[in-house]
């Protein structure tokens, strides 16, 4: 019988090989172990709530190879995933969106709030530390938001800009009313021509999405407060503000599931970790 016997000698001489191999062999462990342990918080989150939950999660990760720090926002890539775990989620079943984003792509967003708002069932968006931005504007399209006392959601105005900066869209109509037309440049000319048509576009998007479940008075001071540039882009508006804004459809009853899976994605460090996660309802 031949039996292989390694030595010593041949540890040593491949020790960089074993080395990558563990390198590689790692991270992809750990990655499915995180994978496995998230979707059963999802599943058992789903079964005791009796909803289809979805995430939509943006945290900055590390690549692990380089260490370069990578920012997530929702991108078109989000919107098919989210607009998919919609499609696919029976009528009579209630969604839960658990929302942690910086905001993103306003085309992104409004995907995803217009087909949250034509779902039968109830909808729920969970926000366990912010929405900011695109994710306060899908907020703004269910039937319930759970935020952690201490979340928030913030302004949805319209923000223009190129290679030099972004500008605020109010602030560029404002610039328009208050200088003389010869003494603007072109291009800001035409960058505050189109920040007007974003911000009639918003607004307009805004009652689309609030007309059915809110007066006209209400939607006009959610528009003031949101929409209108009032505040700057990142001003945060806490649990306790959206509730006064909105009223009674938000509550801070935070699932315990949700910090848990939270603290799950804290340790990912995979680029390409999806940002857009869900598993269907058991049984249907």
């Amino acid at each position: 019988m031949f039996l292989l016997q390694i030595g010593p000698e041949f540890l040593f001489s491949n020790i960089w090989v074993i080395l990558i191999l563990l390198l590689l062999l790692i991270p992809m462990t750990q990655r499915r172990v995180l994978d496995i342990t998230r979707r059963r918080l999802l599943v058992k989150m789903g079964k005791n709530r009796q909803s289809v939950v979805i995430t939509l999660i943006h945290r900055q990760e590390t690549l692990s190879f380089l260490g370069i720090p990578l920012a997530r926002y929702i991108d078109v890539d989000d919107s098919e995933a989210v607009l998919r775990a919609i499609r696919t989620t029976p009528d009579d079943v209630p969604i839960d969106l658990i929302l942690h984003t910086p905001g993103g792509l306003a085309l992104a967003a409004t995907q995803i709030a217009l087909a949250l708002k034509a779902h039968p069932a109830k909808k729920t968006v969970i926000i366990p530390h912010y929405a900011m931005s695109g994710g306060t504007l899908i907020a703004l399209a269910v039937d319930e938001i759970i935020m952690d006392p201490h979340a928030a959601m913030g302004p949805i105005d319209p923000q223009l800009g190129d290679y030099t900066g972004a500008y605020a869209a109010t602030s560029l109509v404002k610039l328009m009313e208050k200088k003389d037309i010869n003494e603007v440049d072109d291009k800001t000319i035409v960058l505050a021509d189109q920040a007007q048509k974003a911000l009639d576009q918003m607004e307009s998007l805004v009652n689309v999405i609030l007309e059915e479940k809110c007066e006209d008075a209400e939607i006009e001071e959610i528009i003031q407060e949101l929409v209108s540039g009032k505040y700057t882009h990142d001003h945060p508006f806490m649990a306790q503000d959206t509730k006064r804004l909105l009223g009674d459809c938000v509550s801070t009853d935070v699932p315990d599931e949700v910090y848990e899976l939270m603290n799950l994605y804290r340790m990912e460090v995979g680029r390409k970790r999806p940002g857009v996660e869900y598993v269907p309802m058991a049984g249907k």
